[in-house]
C-alpha cells in the first residue's frame, strides 16, 4: 500500500503555489473569470466594425483562454496528486464547466471571422499593425472556411458535444469502474487481482503458466462484454463520421488530420512503410521464441523478459544521468533541465490516490510540471527523459512565442519526448559494462520500437478500417470487430489467430480508439525521433540549432513546416526507412549476442 501524501518529503512534490499561492486565490480568480466569460457574449457582432474592434475581440478571446488554462491546470493537478480528495474533484469540475461556458460564449468567433473574409482582414491589418502578429492564427481559421458552420449550427454542435461524446464516457466508466477482473493465484500461491495497472506487469513474468493464466482471465471479461464494447465503439465511430460529414469533410480521418493541417498521405506513407518492414518484426518475434526456448510462441509471450539483468536507477541517479545525457543539446537546454529538476516542477513518488502513469503539463503562465510515479527501474529513467522532453518543448515554446502560438499538437509533441529516449539509448549502449547489459538495453529498445511504431500503426490501421466500414454502411458488430482485429494482428505479428483466440478481443480494451485518429502520431513521432537523434548526437551545431528552433516554434507555423525546419520531411518515407534501419541494426546486434549465448542464464 502506498503512503499518504503527507509522508512524502516536500522536495519530491511539485510546487503548485507557483500557480496559485492558495486555494482562496484560485476561488477569487474563478469568480472573476466566470463574470468575464458571462460578459464575453456581448462581444458578438463587433468583429467587422473596425480593425481595432477585431483586435480587441481577438485579444479578449485569447486572454480569457489563457486565464482558463491556468485555472484548470491548478485544479486538475491538485486532483491528480490525490484523487481521493473530493474538494479538488469539485474544483476541476468547476473549471471544466467554465470551459464549456467559454466555448458557448465565443461560438460566434470563427463564423464572424469567416464572414469578415480574407480580403477585409488584409485591409484591417494595413490599418492596425498589431493584427499582423495574428496572421497565422487567422490563416488557420480561413483555411477551415469550408468546414465552419453558421453561428447557430456551431452553437448546436457545441451543445451536443456531451451527447456525441457519451459513448466514450460510457466506455471509460465500464472499463475503469464497473469491470472487475478475476483473481488468479500466482506461482507462489498468492492471490492476485488482475487490474489494468498490473496486467502488462504480470505478462512480463518469467513464469509462462502465470502469463497464460493472466492472459486468458483478463480477456475472458472482454469476451463476456464484447457486445457492449462493440456498441460503445460503434457509436463513437458514428459520432466521428457524423461530425466529419456535418462539417463537409470527405472522411473522419480527413477531418481529424485537418485540425493539424497534416495531409492524409502522411498516414498512408506510415502504414505502407510499416507493412514493407513487417519482416523485421517477424524476425524479432522469431528471435524472442528462440531466446525463450519455446516451440510455440503465443501472444501472451510477447512481453516476457528476455533479459534478467537488473538495470536499476534510484531517482537521484536518474536525475544525474538525465542531465548528463541531455547536455548534448547545449547550455540553454541544460539550464532549463536543471531548473525543472531543482525547482520542484516534478511530483515524483507514488502516494495513495495519486493518478497513475506519467505526464508533462502546465500552462503558458506556469512551469512545465511533470507527474511521475517513481520506481527504481530502467523504464522509469526513460519516463523521466521522455517527460523532460515534453517539458523542455513547452518551456522553449512559451519563452519564445506569444500565447496565441504557444501550444503544439501531439504530432510534434511525441518527437521531442522520444528523441530524448533515443539519445539515452545510444548513450547507455555506448557505456554498457558488458554483453549482458548491452543485451538488456537492446531488448528494451527493440520492445519500445515494437510497442510504438509497429503496434500503434496496427492500431491506426484498425481505426481507419472501422471508420471506413461504418461510413460504407457496415454494422460494427463484435463479430466484425473481432475478425478484423484478429486478421490484422496475425499480419503484424505473424502468429496465427487460431492459436491465439483471445487476441481478437484486444480492440475492446484500447481507450485510444475513442480518441479520433490519435494513435498514428505515436508511430510517426518515434520514427521521426529515431531519424533526428543521430543528428543531435553526431551532427553539426547547425543541426542542434535547427532542432532547438523546432522546440521554440510552437504553432507559429503548420506542424509539417515546423519539423521541416529541423531537417525532416514527413511527407516522404525516408525518415521511416531510416528508423527501420536503426531497428534492423540493433536487431542484428541482439541476434549476434544470442549466437554468442549471452542470453543463457540471464
Amino acid at each position: 500500500m502506498s503512503d499518504n501524501r503527507a509522508h512524502i518529503d516536500e522536495k519530491y512534490q511539485w510546487d503548485l503555489r507557483t500557480v496559485f499561492p492558495t486555494d482562496q486565490a484560485w476561488k477569487e480568480e474563478f469568480a472573476d473569470l466566470s463574470q468575464a466569460v458571462a460578459e464575453a457574449k456581448d462581444l458578438s457582432g463587433l468583429l467587422d466594425k473596425s480593425a481595432q474592434k477585431l483586435l480587441e475581440v481577438t485579444e479578449s478571446y485569447l486572454a480569457l483562454s489563457r486565464r482558463l488554462e491556468k485555472l484548470y491546470v491548478y485544479a486538475s493537478m491538485k486532483n491528480d496528486q490525490d484523487t481521493t480528495v473530493s474538494y479538488y474533484q469539485e474544483l476541476e469540475s468547476k473549471a471544466v464547466n467554465l470551459y464549456a461556458k467559454y466555448g458557448e460564449a465565443f461560438a460566434f468567433f470563427e463564423p464572424e471571422v469567416l464572414a469578415l473574409g480574407e480580403e477585409k482582414f488584409q485591409e484591417f491589418t494595413q490599418s492596425e499593425e498589431k493584427l499582423k502578429g495574428y496572421h497565422h492564427f487567422f490563416e488557420q481559421i480561413f483555411s477551415q472556411k469550408d468546414h465552419v458552420l453558421s453561428q447557430i449550427e456551431e452553437e448546436l454542435l457545441a451543445n451536443a458535444r456531451e451527447i456525441l461524446g457519451s459513448a466514450s464516457e460510457t466506455f471509460e466508466i465500464l472499463d475503469n469502474a464497473d469491470i472487475r477482473f478475476p483473481i488468479i493465484t500466482d506461482n507462489k500461491g498468492k492471490e492476485v487481482e488482475i487490474t489494468h495497472g498490473n496486467f502488462i506487469t504480470l505478462l512480463e513474468s518469467s513464469d509462462r503458466d502465470l502469463r497464460k493464466k493472466v492472459y486468458e482471465a483478463y480477456y475472458s471479461l472482454y469476451e463476456q462484454f464484447q457486445h457492449t464494447y462493440a456498441k460503445t465503439l460503434q457509436t463513437t465511430v458514428k459520432s466521428h463520421n457524423f461530425s466529419a460529414k456535418t462539417r463537409h469533410y470527405t472522411s473522419a480521418r480527413q477531418a481529424a488530420m485537418a485540425g493539424n493541417h497534416i495531409p492524409e498521405r502522411v498516414y498512408d506513407i506510415l502504414v505502407t512503410a510499416v507493412h514493407r518492414h513487417l519482416p523485421l518484426l517477424h524476425r524479432y518475434i522469431k528471435l524472442r521464441q528462440e531466446i525463450l526456448g519455446l516451440s510455440d510462441l503465443k501472444m501472451y509471450d510477447v512481453y516476457a523478459p528476455l533479459s534478467h539483468k537488473d538495470l536499476s536507477f534510484n531517482y537521484e541517479q536518474a536525475l544525474t544521468k538525465a542531465q548528463e545525457v541531455l547536455a548534448v543539446y547545449g547550455r540553454d537546454y541544460s539550464e532549463r533541465v536543471k531548473r525543472a529538476f531543482n525547482e520542484r516542477w516534478i511530483d515524483v513518488h507514488v502516494n495513495k490516490g495519486k493518478r497513475s502513469g506519467a505526464y508533462s503539463g502546465g500552462s503558458y503562465d506556469t512551469n512545465a510540471f511533470m507527474l511521475l510515479n517513481w520506481q527504481d527501474t530502467l523504464d522509469n529513467l526513460y519516463t523521466l527523459v521522455h517527460e523532460t522532453g515534453h517539458s523542455m518543448h513547452s518551456t522553449f515554446t512559451r519563452e519564445n512565442q506569444p500565447y496565441v502560438y504557444a501550444d503544439y499538437g501531439i504530432f510534434l509533441a511525441e518527437i521531442a519526448s522520444t528523441t530524448n529516449e533515443n539519445i539515452m539509448t545510444e548513450t547507455l549502449l555506448k557505456e554498457a559494462a558488458d554483453d549482458k547489459e548491452r543485451f538488456a538495453l537492446l531488448n528494451h529498445y527493440l520492445d519500445s520500437f515494437k510497442g510504438t511504431v509497429f503496434r500503434q500503426t496496427h492500431f491506426a490501421e484498425f481505426e481507419q478500417q472501422i471508420h471506413e466500414a461504418d461510413a460504407n454502411g457496415e454494422v460494427l458488430t463484435s463479430q466484425y470487430l473481432n475478425n478484423l482485429y484478429a486478421d490484422l494482428n496475425e499480419t503484424y505479428y505473424g502468429l496465427s489467430k487460431e492459436d491465439n483466440p483471445e487476441i481478437q478481443y484486444e480492440w475492446a480494451r484500447i481507450p485510444h480508439f475513442y480518441y479520433n485518429y490519435y494513435v498514428y502520431q505515436y508511430a510517426t513521432g518515434f520514427a521521426a525521433a529515431s531519424y533526428l537523434a543521430p543528428k543531435i548526437s553526431h551532427g553539426s551545431q547547425a543541426d542542434k540549432e535547427a532542432y532547438l528552433h523546432y522546440l521554440k516554434a510552437g504553432s507559429s507555423d503548420y506542424p509539417l513546416e515546423v519539423i521541416a525546419k529541423a531537417g525532416l520531411d514527413m511527407t516522404k518515407s525516408d525518415y521511416l526507412d531510416s528508423a527501420f534501419a536503426v531497428f534492423e541494426e540493433r536487431l542484428q546486434e541482439l541476434e549476434d549476442l544470442v549466437a554468442k549465448g549471452v542470453h543463457l542464464n540471464g
